[in-house]
């Protein structure tokens, strides 16, 4: 096999097998976590009607109690005000691989946490092999996409006139909007319309503490109660936050190569950004008919010029 095709080819298994992973990871917190779930929905079912048949003579200890367990419910995604048993659950498989994405990407906005020791003891174990290896698909993913988005953009500003840095300028500027654009003004405007309440501003808000890996949790999709294709909105935001993701980081490799390229990594002292793109990678342009091969134009290539 073409040395190019097995490459794209390893790349579609590491994504094939997060996927997979993900799964793996929803199917066993939903069923660790769901039947604690339960449980506590019908704790606080009881406390709901307990109070209201005992309200007449309720003691100030047991409002106390009643109180403090209804948050210590909601703190867990159930909610005592409503019927608690009617609601979606936090632990179904797509919420519990929503869950799973946002362990391992790191963006944890804690609207759910594991209720269980098991689930805790897991969340562990899952996040330690789990983060890793989610940096590591990011990291082929954009790998590959440093010829197309990159390296070949600046190639064409090049023969287009313009010096080296300015071309690294005007092509980080030119990608800085597109991610603005795409990542971040148009799924705003996504979120202002699917979510009940979110303004423009509380989408912009939440796809950038999501996307920077902030992860407060004050804002949570799909976390209103009969959300419409609730199942098909959460899986549509797991891969919005692994293209995200995968685009920010693809956004500061380009910084990072920039700088290099200004001479602001040797000001500062700091470590370049190595040329990262294998060698089979690289496809051969034969020339003049002799077989020269004539490498993709580089981020390194441009600084020797």
């Amino acid at each position: 096999m073409h040395p190019l095709g097995r490459s794209w080819l390893l790349l579609g298994a590491l994504v094939l097998f997060y996927v997979v992973y993900l799964l793996f990871g929803g199917l066993v917190f939903s069923s660790l976590e769901r039947p604690v779930e339960e449980r506590l929905r019908r704790h606080a079912d009881a406390l709901k009607r307990g109070f209201l048949v005992n309200q007449s003579c309720v003691s100030a200890a047991a409002l106390e109690l009643f109180v403090g367990q209804v948050l210590a419910a909601n703190r867990y995604g159930v909610a005592a005000l409503r019927n608690a048993s009617a609601d979606p659950s936090n632990w179904d498989l797509t919420s519990a691989m929503f869950f799973a994405n946002t362990l391992v990407t790191t963006v944890g906005y804690g609207h759910t946490t594991p209720l269980s020791d098991a689930g805790k003891a897991f969340s562990i174990v899952y996040a330690l092999l789990g983060v890793p290896f989610t940096m590591l698909v990011l990291t082929a993913c954009v790998q590959r996409l440093m010829y197309p988005l990159v390296a070949a953009p600046l190639g064409r500003l090049q023969r287009a006139g313009l010096e080296a840095r300015p071309a690294a300028g005007v092509h980080f500027l030119a990608l800085l909007a597109l991610v603005l654009l795409c990542l971040f003004a148009a799924p705003a405007a996504v979120f202002s319309a699917a979510e009940d309440g979110w303004s423009f501003l509380d989408g912009f808000y939440f796809c950038f503490v999501s996307l920077c890996t902030i992860g407060l949790g004050d804002f949570v999709p799909a976390a209103r109660p009969q959300q419409k294709f609730r199942e098909v909105y959460q899986v549509a935001v797991m891969a919005y936050l692994f293209a995200g993701l995968m685009m920010m980081y693809l956004l500061l490799r380009t910084f990072h190569k920039m700088a290099d390229l200004h001479g602001l990594t040797a000001f500062l002292q700091l470590p370049r950004c190595e040329e990262s793109e294998p060698d089979e990678d690289r496809e051969p342009i034969v020339e003049n008919g002799h077989g020269a091969a004539r490498k993709r134009p580089s981020y390194a290539a441009i600084g020797e010029r």
